[in-house]
């Protein structure tokens, strides 16, 4: 795979996107090009601490002073709680406002990271290194940075860009096959709503996606960072409602994250799942035949992936539901097809569809 780069233009905030394979240890000498602080703190996942002290070592090769948070996986990292915890590793290392901070892992890691990097000292330069499919298609990119509140999932959160993300396909060889197929949930999406171009790809590749091929998900991942970047740039603090289309599926799939409790379902399984009840409702409301439905049905389950959903209490789906950040005035909102390759966002749809797609999809086999 040729490696391959993009920029995200964003004045003052533009930052770029480094595409390539089997070159973790370029990360030092990028970040040195892109902060001229003196320490570096990197923030990584368990699972991949071999990539983390890749990384680690070609920062402190690049003239860093450089220290290293090993974080349990999974979603429940993402509190307040474990954010002092690192809070008070910066206090200790000592950092400063020109202090590194580095994510190594997959979106858990880089939301953590990233939030502890917004806020501490009111803001450190903070330096993704995607780990995982999900993170590197999605959110690895962007700005957006949260921890979970008990009863919402990424309510507390801020934006903060990075300056540069560095993407190493050659991580996702050790990345386990569920988390893979999860990440393909986003990669899935982003044809949805964008570009029918890329979902005609997944379908007439998705065994060489699936046996990772490097050329294969080279594609896949550009294309997806392309997409995103032009996003972000035309919308980056998610005010004008097109960046909204990102959240495709979001609605339903935070509420079923919520349901079965932080963990229980990969975040991209759950969007997978939701993208299904966006479709079945936007086919309730007249906007698509139900060939659209299916098509994305057929291709989910491709990839191995969900599309009905556990018999978790409905008033329960409900209430994280109308807690979804897009809500406005306690009323929620959805991004809906209209078309493989277009979305449109929807505030004036009643509550009873979407409970009505509920019971559809929870009786569904």
């Amino acid at each position: 795979m040729m490696s391959s780069s993009l920029r995200v233009q964003l004045g003052e905030r533009s930052y770029e996107i480094f595409v390539t394979s089997n070159d973790l240890a370029g990360v030092g000498r990028f970040a040195r090009e892109r902060v001229n602080g003196s320490a570096a703190f990197v923030i990584a996942d368990e699972n991949v601490l071999a990539h983390a002290k890749t990384v680690e070592a070609s920062l402190r090769q690049n003239g860093f002073r450089a220290a290293m948070a090993v974080r349990p996986s999974g979603e429940a990292q993402k509190s307040l709680e474990v954010a002092a915890e690192l809070y008070d590793r910066l206090v200790d290392l000592p950092a400063d406002r020109r202090t590194l901070v580095v994510a190594v892992g997959g979106g858990v890691i880089g939301d953590l990271a990233g939030f502890v990097a917004a806020t501490y000292a009111r803001g450190l330069p903070l330096l993704m290194v995607p780990t995982t499919l999900l993170a590197m298609v999605d959110s690895s990119i962007g700005g957006k940075v949260a921890v979970n509140h008990p009863r919402a999932k990424n309510m507390i959160g801020v934006f903060h860009q990075p300056i540069g993300v560095w993407i190493d396909t050659s991580t996702l060889t050790t990345l386990p096959e569920r988390e893979y197929r999860s990440g393909l949930a986003e990669v899935v999406k982003y044809g949805v709503i964008l570009d029918l171009g890329l979902f005609e790809y997944i379908e007439k590749h998705t065994l060489e996606i699936l046996r990772r091929e490097p050329a294969a998900v080279g594609h896949i991942v550009c294309r997806c960072c392309e997409l995103k970047a032009r996003i972000v740039e035309q919308d980056e603090r998610d005010e004008s409602g097109l960046r909204a289309v990102l959240n495709y599926g979001h609605t339903f799939a935070h509420a079923f994250e919520t349901a079965a409790g932080y963990g229980a379902w990969l975040h991209g399984e759950a969007v997978a799942a939701g993208m299904v009840c966006a479709s079945r409702l936007a086919e309730r409301r007249g906007l698509v035949p139900r060939e659209v439905t299916e098509r994305q049905i057929r291709l989910l389950r491709a990839v191995g992936l969900p599309v009905t959903i556990e018999p978790w209490p409905k008033d329960q789906m409900l209430v994280a539901m109308r807690a979804d950040k897009k809500a406005l005035g306690g009323k929620m909102r959805y991004i809906l097809p209209r078309r493989i390759g277009a979305v449109e966002l929807f505030d004036d749809i009643p509550e009873e569809e979407a409970q009505a797609v509920l019971t559809v999809q929870r009786g569904a086999s």
